[in-house]
């Protein structure tokens, strides 16, 4: 029971405060009426209300202190705000707000128009100042646009053209920014600033991933112009494409393949992949393999191989040819070759047919064969005789009727394709990020 009573002791004091939230006013009422106090309690709301805009056809009367309110406004936030206000009057004891928003179009339209009207002479007043902040903003940008036009310092700050050019795009979009901040402090608009640069921030993040990919590509075309892991003429092998590199434009990569195809690799490929620069150290290794008699002397074999290598006038003596078993095939003991040559002056594919010819023509002289592969046959009904009589056995290698000598070659397929990529520069040299006085990674 005594909680009971302690709730209702605490709710007492909310529901009179609830019924006191309507704007009505409280404290005690006068137990006799005075007419005097009514006149003067309706003149003093009439002279407030007179004093404020958008009452002016508000009209109130007061009768033992109820006040009633009629008329029209024009906007309906304005019936709860003068019940407010009346109630802040002295003498008030209740109120009867019956004010209700006004429907007459003219009167709806008239502060628009009369707003449109205080603008359009605020823009006429501020013409003057408008053209003078359009004319220092549009002087701003004008220097930012003559700065980046110079080749000086640009061209000596960055290491190609490519960079140069993005020096170029921010010092434009610096003066910019300038010019757009001067006019809108000339004019005491630079709370706009932080509008226009918000909502440009939104724009760029959603194009930002609406073009992921372009602006990816660009980064990478960036950092491969700086980098440069190659040069004009290399050749490459790029993500499995193998080619001469042609150039390196703001997309992509072009190669020139061994067949004379063009292969275009987006930037952004390239500079994720892994490059392989056959044509960054003057010496490669050419290396092949060859499958000899399993019953052949393998020492006598590998000695025969490493002369004929030095037969021939195209390998290196530094790095010397070396030769080693690489493994037992299935019918074979297979041998490999290597030896190293200069790849700007010889060709490697053309050598290394050179050097397979040699190396053949001297271990068929020496009486050691290249057997082919040789299969068991395994059935019912087939004796083994019959298998040796249907299989012939292997023929000796018989010695060549003409001498075999070594031959010089030559790096021709290289230099024809070096002079269709020179061709393809012609002209096309300031689209080219690739620089040969450029540091090289």
């Amino acid at each position: 029971m005594r909680v009971l009573i302690l709730i209702l002791a605490l709710l007492v004091p909310l529901v009179a405060q609830a019924q006191n939230g309507d704007g009505q006013p409280d404290g005690t009422i006068a137990v006799e009426s005075d007419r005097a106090q009514d006149f003067a309690t309706r003149d003093r709301i009439m002279e407030i209300i007179g004093q404020l805009d958008g009452y002016s056809d508000v009209r109130a009367t007061v009768r033992n202190g109820i006040v009633t309110l009629r008329g029209e406004v024009l906007e309906a936030e304005r019936i709860t705000a003068l019940t407010d206000l009346v109630a802040r009057v002295d003498g008030v004891v209740a109120i009867e707000n019956e004010v209700v928003e006004t429907t007459d179009v003219v009167e709806r339209l008239s502060p628009a128009i009369q707003r449109i009207q205080h603008r359009v002479t605020q823009f006429v007043a501020f013409t003057p100042l408008i053209g003078i902040a359009l004319f220092a903003g549009a002087i701003t940008i004008w220097i930012g646009f003559f700065i980046a036009r110079r080749n000086w310092p640009f061209d000596r700050l960055a290491p190609n053209a490519f960079i140069a050019d993005i020096y170029r795009q921010v010092v434009r979009l610096v003066f910019i920014v300038l010019g757009l901040v001067l006019a809108l402090d000339l004019l005491n608009a630079t709370a706009l600033l932080s509008t226009i640069l918000g909502a440009a921030g939104i724009a760029g993040l959603a194009i930002g991933f609406a073009v992921r990919d372009t602006v990816e590509n660009f980064i990478s075309s960036i950092m491969l112009s700086i980098r440069q892991p190659f040069r004009p003429k290399d050749l490459v092998e790029i993500d499995g494409d193998l080619g001469h590199v042609i150039r390196l434009t703001s997309r992509a990569t072009i190669l020139l393949s061994l067949d004379g195809n063009h292969i275009r690799i987006p930037n952004s490929t390239v500079f994720k992949s892994k490059i392989v620069n056959y044509s960054r150290n003057d010496e490669r290794r050419v290396a092949f393999t060859l499958g000899i008699d399993p019953g052949a002397d393998i020492a006598a074999a590998q000695d025969i191989v490493l002369a004929a290598l030095g037969e021939l006038p195209f390998l290196l003596e530094t790095p010397a040819p070396a030769v080693w078993v690489e493994g037992v095939g299935d019918s074979t003991i297979d041998i490999t070759a290597a030896g190293w040559i200069l790849q700007h002056k010889t060709s490697i594919t053309m050598a290394k047919g050179e050097a397979i010819r040699v190396v053949k023509a001297r271990l068929e002289e020496a009486g050691i064969g290249l057997p082919e592969p040789t299969f068991r046959l395994i059935g019912t009904g087939v004796g083994a005789e019959d298998v040796r009589r249907a299989v012939p056995k292997p023929a000796a290698p018989a010695a060549p009727t003409t001498p075999v000598d070594a031959h010089q070659v030559a790096a021709t397929e290289t230099r024809a394709l070096e002079d269709i990529i020179e061709a393809e520069r012609e002209g096309t040299e300031n689209e080219d990020l690739l620089r040969r006085a450029a540091p090289q990674e």
